[in-house]
């Protein structure tokens, strides 16, 4: 028995909210443009300067200045900071992205990427495997959102690192269009991708109840456990936190005719 291949265009007809902007907006645009779907880049968070801009600065400074061995990166949103503030990050000094995401982010403007956690894409997972690279005392800068818990900075002091812990940014909403909150509602958006729990907040928060056939898809588990605290009802969760993963996360949905309303979200 012949079987059917797989459509080159799994998610034409589809129209999928992309919730951030800049480089990282666009290469998902991309990327559901290649699966057949129209992007609508629609950033709803932004970051807001850290209340102590001054130390900021001096930390960016040693950064360029080769005064650290290790950058850790938790956030894609640290990435538009460092790129917004044109950061050189010396050859000596190696980066460690949290996950995909962020490391996606780093390398879509230009920064490398030495270290990305293969197990465990959180805090957790990197302070692991950077205290099994480093077992003597290295200087590590670490970049962090003013709301971020200090599980790194706090295992890799008590491991005997010296540890600079700086707050990049403040996480704040963005809001959306009038047309963008009028698509969502009216169901001509037929899908949301949730890439953090400030995502999911916002989602909550500028559109209210989403239309049933609206097909929401978290990025790993650890955002779709956030965006139920919000009370968001996910539809499809990626094992990994990276792009490619909530993509295809979706396709197999879409190609299963398991997503909601599936045939009729994507005629109208």
């Amino acid at each position: 028995m012949m079987s059917i291949p797989a459509s080159p265009k799994p998610l034409k007809g589809w129209r999928i909210l992309v919730p951030r902007g800049g480089p990282w907006g666009d290469s998902v645009a991309a990327d559901l443009r290649a699966r057949g779907a129209t992007p609508v880049v629609a950033p709803m968070i932004n970051f807001a300067p850290t209340e102590d801009p001054e130390r900021l600065t001096s930390a960016l400074v040693a950064l360029a200045d080769g005064a650290f061995d290790w950058l850790t990166v938790t956030s894609a949103t640290t990435v538009d900071v460092m790129y917004s503030q044109g950061v050189r990050i010396p050859e000596r000094t190696r980066v460690a992205a949290v996950g995909e995401t962020t490391a996606a982010a780093l390398q879509a403007v230009g920064y490398r990427v030495d270290l990305v956690p293969v197990k465990d894409n959180s805090a957790r997972g990197m302070l692991t495997e950077l205290t099994t690279l480093e077992p003597t005392p290295k200087r590590f800068l670490t970049l962090r959102s003013e709301i971020a818990k200090p599980l790194l900075t706090e295992g890799l002091i008590a491991a005997g690192h010296d540890v600079e812990s700086v707050v990049a940014y403040r996480t704040i909403g963005e809001p959306v269009s009038d047309k963008v909150i009028a698509d969502v509602r009216s169901g001509r958006i037929n899908g949301i991708l949730v890439t953090s729990g400030s995502v999911a907040q916002q989602v909550v928060d500028q559109f209210g109840e989403l239309p049933n056939s609206t097909l929401v898809a978290a990025i790993g588990p650890r955002t779709a456990k956030d965006a139920a605290k919000y009370g968001l009802s996910v539809h499809v969760v990626s094992r990994h936190q990276t792009v490619a993963a909530l993509l295809d996360s979706m396709v197999a949905l879409v190609e299963a005719g398991e997503a909601p309303r599936a045939a009729e979200a994507a005629q109208h």
